[in-house]
């Protein structure tokens, strides 16, 4: 991916994080969060990557749970003891745009429209399976 490229799908994502955090948020900056979280995971499934499961899930839960103060209050924050999480996921993801290829990216991608388009509750397995490969 080339570095302007890069470097404006990072901006979107970081002032995602900030205005969801700021408690300015709404259904699509929630979106792209977790979006973020999945594609990170998909290319850290491909090697780029060594992010502890725990940390998706976590940011997984606190986009679902902030999805549910919305639905019952329409305040739509994220909590603050997920921004961490997420700064940590931005942070792993910025890496990826950096060094995985292209042809990697664009996998990742078409492996969350796969995911979207099925009807498993997350692609990222719970951490209590214990294997090596959801470290």
């Amino acid at each position: 991916m080339d570095q302007a490229s890069a470097r404006e799908q990072s901006l979107s994502h970081h002032l995602a994080l900030a205005v969801c955090r700021d408690g300015r948020g709404n259904g699509h900056l929630f979106n792209e969060l977790i979006r973020v979280a999945y594609i990170a995971w998909f290319l850290q499934q491909a090697g780029y990557g060594t992010e502890r499961v725990e940390c998706y899930k976590m940011a997984e839960y606190a986009v679902e749970a902030a999805l549910e103060v919305a639905d019952r209050s329409n305040e739509w924050i994220l909590a603050e003891d997920a921004i961490p999480v997420f700064e940590r996921l931005l942070a792993l993801h910025d890496a990826q745009l950096g060094t995985a290829p292209l042809h990697k990216v664009i996998e990742a991608e078409r492996q969350l429209q796969h995911f979207l388009a099925g009807t498993a509750p997350s692609p990222i397995p719970e951490p209590d399976r214990g294997s090596a490969e959801n470290h």
